[in-house]
C-alpha cells in the first residue's frame, strides 16, 4: 500500500503497471484520475492550488487504504495526491486497486475516492475571473462518503 503526496506529474498507466507487477494473481485493476476542470460553480477557473499538511495527509490517505483493505479483499492500493499550482487539464488524483475479482476492485477504488474527498486534509483554491476562492466541501461529496456506512461488502467474491 503506497501513498504519495507530490508535485509533479504521474503516468498513471506506468503506476498501475508496477502496482501489480509482483503478483500472477492479480486479476483486477480498478482506478480514478482526477483532473483540474475549467470551471466551477459556474465561474472559469484559471488554476487552482492545492495545500496540505505533510505527514497528517499520508497518513490520514493510508488509514482510507487500511479501512478498504479491511472491507474488502484487496491485494495493493496506491493513491497519489498532487499538491502546489495546477491549471485545467492537469492530473490531480491517482487511485489505484488491485485484487482477483473486479467487483472488489471497483468497490475499494470508489471508497478510497469518497473518502478522499471528504477526510483527507487538502485545501483547495480556485483562481477565477473574480478572484480567488477557497472551495468548500460539497454536499455531494459527503453524501457518497455517508453510503460506505451503510454498505458491508460481499464476502468471498
Amino acid at each position: 500500500m503506497a501513498v504519495r503526496v507530490q508535485e509533479q506529474d504521474f503516468d498513471a498507466g506506468a503506476e498501475m503497471s508496477r502496482l501489480r507487477a509482483s503478483r500472477a494473481d492479480v486479476g483486477a485493476v480498478a482506478s480514478f484520475v482526477g483532473v483540474v476542470r475549467d470551471s466551477n460553480d459556474g465561474a472559469s477557473v484559471g488554476s487552482m492550488t492545492l495545500e496540505h499538511y505533510p505527514g497528517m495527509t499520508e497518513k490520514s490517505i493510508q488509514a482510507i487504504i487500511d479501512q478498504a483493505k479491511e472491507r474488502w479483499k484487496i491485494f495493493d492500493a496506491l493513491v497519489i495526491h498532487r499538491v502546489g499550482e495546477l491549471k485545467p487539464r492537469d492530473q490531480i488524483v491517482l487511485v489505484a486497486v488491485t485484487g482477483s475479482h473486479r467487483g472488489e476492485a471497483f468497490a475499494a477504488c470508489e471508497f478510497i475516492m469518497d473518502f478522499l474527498k471528504t477526510r483527507a486534509p487538502f485545501w483547495k483554491k480556485e483562481q477565477t475571473q473574480q478572484g480567488a476562492r477557497w472551495v468548500d466541501a460539497r454536499v455531494s461529496d459527503d453524501a457518497a462518503a455517508a453510503r460506505w456506512s451503510s454498505t458491508t461488502p460481499k464476502a468471498g467474491r
